[in-house]
């Protein structure tokens, strides 16, 4: 099982969890590929690239609740160009600040509704950083993210050997 982390990011924070999920989780998969949103569309998740493969949706909120801008045509493209990806498995790191409640974390609660609404089906609950909290995006990302990689492993073990 491979880990593919997609990151939205403005100021490199996205980045920077996903960099230290790469170093601290490679123990628990085979293969851990972070890629910048930039450049990508609803490609990414077809079923060929998919085979094998979690998805692991790492995004800030930018403006007012929206994805930042790396990551625009990923997100555009999931609703212009419209397919099934109910063969997609994934989960949310969504980072933002409670200071702007009305629009807390909308970056990946955005990816997590549009993925949903196409099919995809989500492991777990989104995780919600708040840089107001004073705590480490990367050092809490981690933490969750290898609770999340254990549970989902297990998860999809099971529903593969039921199939």
């Amino acid at each position: 099982m491979k880990l593919k982390i997609l990151v939205g990011t403005m100021t490199s924070t996205a980045d920077y969890v996903a960099q230290a999920i790469q170093m601290d989780c490679a123990d628990l998969v085979s293969e851990i590929e972070v890629l910048l949103m930039d450049d990508l569309d609803i490609s990414v998740f077809d079923a060929a690239n998919a085979e094998d493969a979690l998805y692991l949706i790492c995004t800030s909120t930018y403006g007012s609740g929206d994805v930042p801008d790396n990551a625009r045509a990923l997100y555009e493209s999931l609703g212009a160009n419209p397919q099934f990806l109910g063969h997609v498995r994934y989960g949310v790191i969504a980072l933002g600040d409670r200071t702007y409640m009305q629009t807390f974390c909308f970056g990946g609660k955005k990816f997590d509704e549009r993925l949903t609404d196409l099919g995809a089906q989500r492991i777990g609950d989104v995780w919600l950083h708040d840089a107001s909290s004073g705590t480490m995006p990367e050092t809490e990302g981690t933490e969750w993210c290898r609770t999340w990689l254990a549970g989902a492993l297990q998860t999809l073990g099971a529903s593969s050997a039921t199939a």
